[in-house]
């Protein structure tokens, strides 16, 4: 071994060994190991941040950004409001929201798509008075699987297409993946569904707390021209309860009414009186197309430019909302601020809400311009609640955001237009048209995970360059010696997934699937099938909570112990590797 490789390596060894030991984050951990690496003279220092400007880290970026606007613009919705039903047996439960979930990640970065669907999950297993330990984890599991299928479905299949170019001269396609990481997904997804949910242990609620399920009393109006006008006010029960709403009553011309208001014809102007938490509370708005109670202030926020976003804050003693009204206050003039809902413990309110007299304690629902919440907060005096990240959905513009993002898809895949470059179009319009507001650009980009490869790939490259992914492969292929290359894919597939299950597989990529190509030059055949088994197996990270953000994610909610995945993972990672092999050699032979 050479100086320079003996350095990379030890550099190497010590980002996996930080990473295992968890004390510091994955991206102080590789961006130190960079800058070490350009002092050590291993890398080259005008060669260090290129990764930054890297297709995949880019790509990366992009599709957090255009996954959050397609669920700020409501197009997720039009699939996610049919799943609640908690009539639904729990195997039925999970066969659809594992089948939507897997569709869903192909398509969006699959941490994004978990978390879209999570408190949908957690909502119908407490309707359903059962833990959400019993869904989450196969949730989880679908998500990952789903991305498998598509070049943006998971970052490994980003970093293995921009590592095929660079080796090979030519990118993996959108869906070249698709063959392989499709019957990997169906027959990981089969399992998960008919299986994989018996395997794991009974567990308490866990993350689900009364402070979560906090619910407001709120109004929401009856626009002009809505096609609700004329129906009854019983005929919006059926939704209301699939969002998991709860219609209190009817105000018309400032007025409660009580007694037959279910019989009550729905006109232009009616004000719905609705006991909902925040998020089921958008979700009923959006589905019925409704308007705010003060909708033509809501209408000039609109029109200001930056959105609005929804605070939840406590009245205090002190504050100048207490013992006076919203109205009184002039909320809504000097503040351009609107009261969405008020939650006072149970106790009923009877009054229009921005005529109700306001209490120390009351926790108050508020639409408010974007960025000016803390100014709102401390001009009423009020104390702001934890951020639980409450969104507006903008049901209006939810087919543009669609056919933007498959205009996107359909270029990139024909070839017409480079990936990042779609992506990137696709951001720029999302912002022109106030999909995604400009100040809440940069908030969707999780910035460790960009970092994080931006400093692994310059390391990664310094590492081929002097021969080590070289040197490995040979290592590999020795103690491979004589068996079919079959075989040697499967040991490199088994090995790669080992490592995705205790490190991040974004690291795993980068160093395996040079490797991979190594190891296919060495045995003189086709590197394509090297490539596919690395990207297969550094997604399948199902045996630990720390191996793949999702499984992380959901480690709270559904109450697991670090020991728990293994029950289900196991399986399903043995699974994954005996459809995927024969796939990769049927559809990408030696």
């Amino acid at each position: 071994m050479t100086q320079d490789q003996i350095t990379l390596f030890a550099l190497f060894g010590a980002v996996f060994g930080l990473l295992l030991w968890g004390r510091f984050r994955y991206d102080i951990v590789a961006f130190s190991a960079l800058m070490a690496g350009v002092v050590l003279g291993v890398v080259d220092s005008k060669d260090a941040f290129t990764g930054f400007g890297h297709p995949a880290t880019l790509v990366v970026a992009l599709v957090l950004v255009v996954s959050a606007g397609l669920v700020r613009s409501g197009a997720v919705l039009l699939i996610t409001r049919t799943l609640v039903d908690a009539s639904r047996s729990l195997g039925m439960h999970i066969t659809l929201m594992g089948a939507v979930g897997g569709v869903l990640s192909a398509f969006m970065n699959n941490v994004a798509a978990l978390a879209l669907l999570m408190p949908v999950d957690i909502q119908t297993a407490r309707k359903a008075g059962r833990g959400p330990g019993l869904s989450l984890m196969p949730l989880s599991f679908a998500t990952i699987l789903g991305g498998m299928v598509t070049l943006i479905g998971t970052p490994p299949n980003i970093i293995i297409a921009a590592i095929r170019e660079e080796s090979l001269g030519a990118p993996f396609k959108m869906f070249d993946f698709a063959p392989v990481g499709g019957i990997a997904a169906i027959a990981g997804l089969a399992f998960v569904a008919l299986v994989g949910w018996r395997l794991i242990p009974a567990r308490a609620d866990g993350g689900i707390t009364t402070e979560d399920l906090a619910a407001y009393i709120a109004e929401l109006v009856v626009p002009e021209e809505s096609k609700h006008i004329g129906k009854r006010l019983s005929e919006l029960e059926e939704e209301a309860d699939k969002s998991d709403v709860i219609i209190l009553g009817l105000m018309r011309g400032g007025k409660r009414r009580y007694g037959n208001a279910s019989n009550a014809e729905l006109q232009a102007g009616d004000a719905l009186v609705l006991e909902a938490t925040p998020d089921a509370l958008d979700e009923f708005r959006s589905t019925l197309d409704l308007a705010v109670a003060d909708s033509a202030r809501e209408e000039r926020l609109r029109a200001d430019g930056e959105g609005v976003e929804i605070i939840e804050v406590v009245v205090s003693g002190e504050s100048r909302l207490a013992g006076r009204t919203a109205q009184a206050v002039g909320l809504a003039w000097r503040q351009r601020t609107v009261l969405l809902g008020i939650s006072r413990r149970g106790r009923k309110i009877t009054s229009q809400l921005r005529h109700t007299t306001l209490e120390a304690g009351d926790i108050l629902l508020l639409l408010v311009p974007r960025d000016t919440g803390a100014h709102v907060t401390e001009w009423l005096g009020v104390l702001p609640l934890a951020d639980r990240g409450l969104a507006v959905t903008e049901n209006r513009k939810v087919w543009l955001a669609i056919g933007l993002f498959a205009g996107a898809v359909t270029t990139a895949s024909l070839g017409l237009i480079y990936l990042p470059i779609a992506l990137g179009l696709v951001v720029v319009a999302y912002v022109l048209v106030k999909i995604v507001p400009l100040s809440e650009l940069y908030t969707h980009i999780e910035w460790p995970v960009v970092v994080l490869l931006g400093s692994m790939i310059p390391l990664g490259a310094a590492l081929e360059k002097s021969g080590g992914t070289e040197l490995i492969a040979g290592s590999l292929v020795s103690l491979t010696e004589g068996m079919p290359a079959w075989a040697v894919l499967t040991v490199l597939m088994v090995v790669t997934m080992t490592l995705s299950d205790v490190l991040n597989n974004t690291a795993t990529t980068i160093v395996a699937a040079p490797v991979g190509i190594q190891m296919a030059q060495t045995l003189e055949v086709n590197p394509d099938p090297f490539l596919m088994a690395v990207a297969i197996a550094a997604s399948s990270a199902f045996l630990t909570p720390i191996g793949h953000k999702n499984n992380t994610l959901i480690l709270g909610p559904g109450g697991y112990g670090f020991g728990d995945y293994w029950r289900m993972g196991l399986p399903l990672e043995i699974i994954v590797v005996a459809v995927s092999i024969p796939a990769i050699l049927f559809f990408w032979p030696l």
